[in-house]
């Protein structure tokens, strides 16, 4: 019981943290490749991440992009239907891909 009450006290005790000074954070722009199919990146990707997250991937295969818009679809739910998802691949595909298929 003493630990659960010391556990909770340590956890709360970053509630009552306090800054006096203004923070900035600092802006990272991303640059985005404009193209066909942006609009559609634009309205079902962007929502949830930044570009960033696109980007940090490195330049992938067709597959690897097809398979990140379904695990989007799949396990983070994403609003997308088959031909938004179909729009975004070639997207990421043609400005992120490497060329290959597989």
């Amino acid at each position: 019981m003493k630990k659960m009450i010391l556990i909770t006290v340590l956890l709360a005790s970053s509630l009552f943290a306090q800054v006096k000074e203004n923070i900035e954070v600092p802006y990272v722009a991303f640059p985005i490749k404009m193209g066909k199919g942006f609009d559609a990146v634009q309205a079902n990707c962007l929502m949830c991440h930044s570009f960033g997250y696109i980007i940090n991937q490195g330049r992938q295969s067709r597959q690897f992009w097809r398979g990140k818009v379904d695990k989007m679809i799949k396990h983070f739910k994403a609003p997308i239907d088959e031909k938004s998802a179909k729009i975004v691949t070639d997207y990421l595909f043609e400005h992120y891909g490497n060329n290959k298929e597989k």
